[in-house]
């Protein structure tokens, strides 16, 4: 991912007023990130646990969501899977995010949601950063497979949260 400024970052948000954009907490020191590692930019807001960002490149335009992370279930004796980057995670380790829909649909409260790894760290599992607990299905996928497979499923949600009807 090509590095952005914070005024880039929060001028992405499709899906909440310019207001809840400024006042958003982002990550911190934004010129440390190692962009070159990420497929997408996105974190939980340390002040509102609830409360998730996804920033990436989609058609040519930088696009930032605001999501809203259920609560995780307590139990460790089931798994999930990551929408996106396909690690298997134990359930409280994997979140379902909503997004509101950008425009007139999302202020009507429709939403959009997609079971994600709950630390947003999918570019890490995806690249062997990370470890997940749990014992993983064995791919036979290379990595920029896995990484092309990952954008797709991305630019599908976020094409499906700016989408008009």
């Amino acid at each position: 991912m090509e590095p952005l400024t914070e005024a880039e970052i929060r001028a992405s948000f499709v899906n909440c007023s310019k207001g809840e954009a400024k006042g958003l907490t982002l990550p911190a020191r934004t010129e440390e990130l190692r962009w070159s590692e990420l497929d997408f930019l996105a974190w939980r807001d340390p002040r509102a646990t609830q409360r998730a960002y996804l920033v990436a490149r989609h058609e040519g335009e930088v696009v930032g969501l605001s999501l809203r992370a259920t609560e995780p279930p307590k139990s460790r004796l089931r798994s999930g899977m990551c929408g996106l980057c396909m690690t298997t995670h134990g359930l409280v380790d994997v979140a379902l995010f909503s997004a509101r829909r950008a425009g007139k649909s999302g202020k009507d409260g429709n939403t959009l949601g997609l079971y994600l790894c709950a630390n947003l760290r999918c570019s890490d599992y995806l690249r062997g950063k990370l470890k997940p607990d749990t014992p993983q299905a064995n791919e036979t996928v290379t990595l920029d497979e896995r990484v092309a497979r990952l954008e797709e499923k991305l630019h599908r949600f976020l094409a499906q949260v700016l989408e008009t009807r």
